[in-house]
């Protein structure tokens, strides 16, 4: 009964007819969101902590830094990816766009409608799907699909051919009238993603979608996500995963500590890395002369001496293999042992090595 009048009450105000309308864009403008408690789901790897004031004998409250004046503008039939490790801000971002978490101060619009005034046309436009899969249990696969479609207005005859289309597509049709809580992982995260678009949103959020997917799988999401976005429909996805945002994402953000650090194509970032390559050397010994030699190799853009561990250093250069010779070269006369190199080709892993010192996955 509580679905019913829920319903009911939503279709009081209904959304425009299916599959109607222009592509919808997504802004922000210095988004700061601050938790007094751990924030849903979040890992807390990469927030900042800042101890309050408290007053009297009061403990004062840690201030949770997850966002930190994110300003961001999505272009309407736009793929765009939010990369970054675990705790950077990402889900967080997602939250506060699909009305979720209320930010600290700043504004986010969908479309024209600002989020946080106009909750309810918002809703209509957006699907979303969540880090970890929130479906009911006790329903199967296609009455999840049927009842979400009621939601939101679809008539009977209309989400019946929808929910047989999704499920065909993601391959769930063998158990579309199964109990959900037999599904493994992966069936459940497909299930999600479906019920995300049954109502034809004009823009999808999809956070970590391909998280626990086995490659066959994701290869499938990705393929439905590019048709999804063929079809003039905006996408927004957060991952840490460098392939699936290289491949996807028509332009990014990484982010890191609640900032955006970079903002481009995946061409543009991996162009912007100092000389693309990078070496990760680690020595026998500390050695700064022998670093200064290394800057003056040919090729060699820059030399950075990798934190909390004095034996190593990153070189970024224009050329990797062939620089090796001559690196080990240069150690044997200065009598320092070269332990191991580790070359990388030009990636977003890279650009964020050299923007903060620390891996994307992290």
């Amino acid at each position: 009964m509580a679905l019913i009048s829920l319903s009911q009450s939503f279709l009081t105000q209904r959304a425009p007819p299916y599959g109607i309308g222009m592509s919808t864009g997504i802004r922000t403008r210095d988004l700061r969101k601050t938790y007094t408690s751990p924030p849903p789901l979040a890992s807390g790897g990469g927030f900042g902590f800042s101890a309050a004031r408290g007053k009297g004998n009061k403990q004062p409250k840690p201030q949770i830094v997850a966002l930190d004046g994110i300003s961001l503008e999505v272009l309407p039939g736009e793929i765009f990816g939010l990369l970054g490790p675990n705790g950077a801000g990402k889900s967080t971002t997602v939250g506060i766009l699909t009305t979720r978490v209320r930010p600290t101060s700043g504004q986010a619009w969908i479309g024209e409608h600002d989020v946080w005034a106009e909750q309810v046309a918002v809703k209509r436009l957006i699907g979303v799907v969540q880090q970890r899969p929130n479906l009911d249990f006790t329903l199967t696969a296609r009455e999840i699909l049927l009842f979400h479609g009621a939601y939101f207005g679809i008539d009977s005859h209309e989400r019946t051919e929808r929910a047989t289309t999704l499920l065909e597509r993601f391959k769930l049709t063998d158990r579309a009238d199964q109990m959900v809580r037999g599904f493994s992982g992966g069936m459940m995260q497909r299930l999600a993603i479906a019920r995300a678009m049954m109502h034809d949103p004009q823009v999808l959020f999809l956070d970590e979608p391909s998280a626990g997917l086995d490659p066959q799988t994701r290869l499938l999401l990705w393929e439905i996500i590019r048709e999804y976005n063929q079809s003039g429909k905006t996408v927004l996805l957060t991952t840490h995963n460098m392939e699936e945002a290289d491949a996807l994402c028509q332009r990014l953000a990484i982010i890191d500590h609640g900032k955006n650090i970079a903002l481009g194509t995946p061409a543009e970032l991996k162009a912007s890395v100092p000389g693309g390559y990078l070496l990760r050397l680690r020595f026998g010994q500390h050695s700064p002369e022998m670093l200064q030699r290394l800057q003056r190799l040919a090729g060699v853009r820059e030399v950075r001496p990798i934190a909390n561990n004095e034996n190593s250093a990153d070189v970024y250069a224009d050329r990797g293999g062939s620089l090796v010779g001559e690196i080990a070269s240069l150690a044997s006369a200065a009598s320092v042992e070269l332990c191991d190199v580790h070359i990388s080709e030009p990636s977003l892993e890279n650009l964020f090595l050299h923007h903060t010192g620390r891996s994307l996955r992290d």
